[in-house]
């Protein structure tokens, strides 16, 4: 029995090691990567290797593995990558997989600087970054400093602006709480929604010359073949989409681009080296049969992915709303418990006001009834004064008229008893206005002791309506609440590899790509708006983010893509204006253009 091989395949969010027969092709391993993790939109992705000479090479589907260059390691190394990019990665990406896989990968590039992004869109796509790994969690559940240990920005941005990592992380946070309801998938597809209008997504980029000799780069996308000087990888300045090209064919470094347009001359360029021809060929058939295939009607089996993905995101949907409403539901008890709890707080503060009020009229009931008791206790004293006085006025009388017959006795006296009787009569007047005035004063204390008596009732009354009202005041208990690729894979790496295989230098390899069905239009793309120009809130959070972020922004560290960008924003240009702009003219005049670069 031969002996396997091992082998070691990494993709962005897990690690998988298999064993296989030497004879195994790479299509048959891939098939079994893809297996594995479950991914049936295979058409996106390759294994990625490092060959013998140190170069980044794509495992070749139709031969054995083990005759490929790959370099002799236990166990052998591959990466899982996206080799292909859609157009509209919301339309297009259909299961959760693929677009988590398309997340990280793009995510990787964006913050190892090998796709631009200015520093506004930086920010935002780092807000859905955090939300796409926390999800729907409750913001208030989240310790202080969650965001301490993310890599959320390019180190290029962190550099340019005067903000501690606090700041930054202060700036993400408000962004992130606007994603608060969003679920992780969703997160996801924004963030890649907002990259793909990036310049560089999606682009390999590769040196070439054309016949005058000038250095330029060659992208190869999924709208078609590029032109960029050499000084800017941002706006290319001459376009060829792929409803325009029916052969691409290369001898040694000599690359020869045949356009529908039989009036167009070839478009020929040169590229350094065999093994980078083979990968541009390699591309631009990848990218030519996904661009033909999109234009086509889906077939059954992308269909049925497309139903199930539907199905399954309605049934998410179902189950989110179905949690939203519970716990809406349990949100508006809780809100009632709370209410409920605040109106037993106020009708118990009513109840201490009503005892606290009953016994301020208690006490000032006490105090009338000690008043009317020293009332009743004055009135009685002046009674018996009056009495007393009554008495010493009945003895006068006595007296006067035993004065009165005396004085008919002593007739020999009368002088002195006239004067005793003078003397009396004065005292009777004095006594009689004596007494006099002390009627009028217990007629008074009499009074004021009646009209006590009626205010002692009336606080009564008051007393006995107070506790009756009390009484009456309904103390409700609380009620508790149920528990209810890379994108930018610049071929300039540089490779300083040696003469290729002398067998292949003299070889013609050629690929005959079918555009007939497009009948060379190709209006589609080029109409296409970013996602900021669709989306007003969007572009709003973008220009409030800059304006924000340019006040702390350090000139003097901006890199030649930031010049770049920010001429292009002066002048109103996006990666979709500049392909209109690109395309414009007939297919001669662009290739007239390109060979007087």
């Amino acid at each position: 029995m031969p002996k396997t091989v091992n082998v070691r395949v990494t993709s962005m969010d897990a690690e998988l090691e298999f064993s296989f027969h030497p004879n195994t092709t790479g299509k048959q391993l891939f098939d079994q990567v893809a297996r594995t993790i479950g991914l049936r939109e295979i058409w996106y992705f390759g294994l990625q290797f490092v060959d013998s000479k140190g170069f980044i090479t794509w495992l070749n589907s139709e031969k054995k593995v083990m005759v490929q260059d790959v370099r002799k390691e236990t166990p052998l190394q591959f990466k899982l990558r996206v080799k292909f990019f859609p157009e509209d990665v919301a339309e297009e990406l259909i299961q959760d997989v693929t677009r988590r896989l398309f997340f990280l990968q793009v995510k990787e590039d964006v913050l190892g600087e090998e796709v631009y992004c200015p520093p506004e869109s930086a920010v935002l796509l780092g807000s859905y970054a955090v939300q796409a790994k926390y999800g729907e969690q409750d913001k208030s559940a989240l310790e202080p400093g969650y965001l301490s240990s993310e890599r959320l920005l390019p180190r290029r941005v962190l550099d340019q602006h005067k903000l501690s990592k606090e700041q930054w992380e202060e700036r993400i946070q408000v962004w992130h709480e606007e994603h608060r309801s969003m679920l992780k998938e969703e997160a996801m597809i924004e963030y890649l929604k907002i990259a793909q209008d990036l310049e560089m997504y999606g682009v390999n980029y590769f040196e070439i010359k054309n016949k005058k000799g000038s250095d330029l780069w060659l992208g190869v996308d999924a709208l078609g073949l590029n032109i960029y000087e050499k000084n800017d990888k941002l706006s290319p300045k001459i376009g060829f989409p792929w409803s325009e090209i029916r052969n691409i064919s290369f001898n040694d470094k000599k690359f020869i681009i045949k356009p529908i347009d039989k009036k167009a001359p070839d478009f020929i360029f040169y590229a350094p080296r065999l093994r980078v021809n083979k990968r541009i060929l390699q591309l631009c058939m990848g990218n030519h049969e996904l661009f033909m295939r999109r234009r086509k009607p889906d077939t059954i089996e992308v269909q049925q992915m497309k139903a199930q993905a539907k199905e399954e995101r309605l049934q998410k949907k179902m189950e989110r709303d179905q949690l939203d409403g519970e716990k809406k539901r349990r949100e508006a008890m809780e809100r009632e418990k709370e209410q409920m709890e605040r109106e037993k707080q106020e009708l118990m503060m009513k109840l201490s006001q009503f005892e606290e009020t009953t016994k301020r009229a208690e006490r000032e009931l006490q105090e009338q009834l000690d008043r009317a008791m020293r009332l009743e206790e004055e009135r009685r004293r002046v009674e018996q004064e009056a009495a007393r006085l009554e008495a010493e006025r009945m003895e006068a009388i006595i007296a006067k008229e035993e004065l009165a017959r005396q004085a008919e006795d002593q007739i020999r006296s009368q002088e002195q008893l006239t004067l005793e009787l003078a003397d009396y009569s004065a005292k009777i007047t004095m006594l009689e206005e004596i007494k006099r005035v002390k009627e009028e004063e217990a007629e008074s204390w009499h009074s004021k002791a009646k009209e006590v008596e009626e205010n002692l009732m009336k606080t009564k009354e008051e007393l006995h309506n107070v506790r009756s009202s009390t009484n009456l005041i309904p103390v409700q208990a609380p009620v508790e609440a149920p528990a209810s690729s890379s994108s930018s894979s610049s071929s300039s790496s540089s490779d300083n590899e040696g003469s290729d295989h002398e067998s292949e230098e003299n070889n013609t390899y050629s690929a005959e790509l079918q555009t007939q069905e497009l009948n060379n239009h190709h209006e589609e793309e080029e109409e296409r708006l970013t996602e900021a120009e669709k989306n007003q809130r969007l572009q709003k959070q973008l220009m409030a983010l800059s304006s924000e972020l340019a006040e702390a922004r350090d000139d003097n560290k901006k890199t030649p893509n930031d010049v770049l960008h920010a001429e292009n924003v002066r002048v109103g240009r996006d990666k979709y204006k500049t392909l209109r702009q690109i395309r414009m003219g007939n297919t001669k005049q662009r290739v007239d253009e390109f060979e007087a670069l």
